[in-house]
């Protein structure tokens, strides 16, 4: 029987990305792959990310944080996943801040404004072709040549691509109901310029402080929020010269304030996360996993 049977978690959302918070802090007990996926299925607790807290490995650090989209495979960054793992952390010890140590580096979480509002430092974006990575050498990556339908009429073409801890492309349209993301996303997700799949974006300028964006989540498909789609969109408008550096973006799930700061290049995530409930696994989950 797999560890994880019977083991608390927490079920919450940032604007609406569905999140699951596993706190392994304090046990030997892993996670696979295959339990992870486990988990997501629709009849156990269906996530676009898995959050799960593991020993912190540097001194200084609440925790490591591996991260896992529902289809079982790793992800970098998750900004909406570790808001909510601050709101966990923050209700256990009192604290206000706190750092944390994920694949894509060391990530710092604060209290925001409100009460149910956390900001993440989510760090200095990258923009060279191998850091997000593509498959090709692209020099300028505000746009690179990459479309979808014929070449004289594409339906989406010349996206911004950017990464912040996880490969984001941008498609910069008039209108972000006006495509069948469901439909183009698979594609372009694993399009052969992305070796490690990417996220893709549809983002809409409103004017230069705001910005309406839906998101096909690499690993998890089409998703309410993204919040590291948020800052590479917001980075990307930002390098364009379409917005300035603080920016109101509008999810399917809800708001975020963006702000990518001149003094160090550091991208700051500012929204809410919710606490939907609290439960144990059913040990029926991982019946199934040798």
């Amino acid at each position: 029987m797999s560890p994880l049977a019977n083991h608390s978690f927490a079920k919450m959302n940032g604007i609406g990305n569905e999140i699951v918070v596993l706190d392994l802090r304090g046990s030997a007990a892993g996670i696979s792959p295959d339990e992870a996926r486990a988990i997501a299925a629709p009849d156990a607790v269906p996530y676009d990310q898995l959050m799960v807290l593991q020993a912190p490995r540097l001194s200084g650090t609440s925790a490591f944080i591996r991260i896992y989209n529902n289809d079982g495979s790793e992800a970098g960054a998750c900004g909406n996943g570790m808001r909510c793992v601050a709101r966990q952390v923050f209700a256990q010890t009192g604290e206000r801040a706190a750092t944390f140590e994920t694949r894509a580096g060391l990530l710092n979480c604060w209290q925001g404004p409100t009460p149910e509002t956390f900001t993440v430092d989510m760090g200095p974006p990258k923009f060279g072709w191998r850091d997000i990575p593509l498959s090709e050498e692209f020099r300028d990556t505000r746009y690179i040549e990459l479309q979808v339908g014929p070449i004289d009429a594409p339906v989406l073409h010349s996206p911004s691509v950017v990464s912040m801890g996880n490969p984001h492309a941008i498609f910069w349209v008039d209108d972000i109901h006006a495509y069948d993301l469901e439909r183009f996303g698979p594609l372009l997700e694993n399009h052969p310029v992305f070796p490690e799949r990417a996220n893709i974006t549809l983002a809409q300028i409103v004017d230069r402080e705001h910005i309406a964006m839906r998101t096909w989540e690499r690993g998890a498909g089409l998703t309410r929020a993204c919040g590291s789609a948020a800052c590479a969109t917001a980075v990307a408008a930002a390098r364009l010269k379409r917005t300035g550096r603080v920016v109101h973006m509008t999810l399917p799930g809800g708001e975020l304030t963006i702000e990518w700061r001149e003094s160090d290049d550091h991208v700051l995530m500012t929204g809410p996360a919710v606490l939907e409930f609290e439960g144990r696994f059913d040990p029926a989950v991982f019946a199934n996993i040798a």
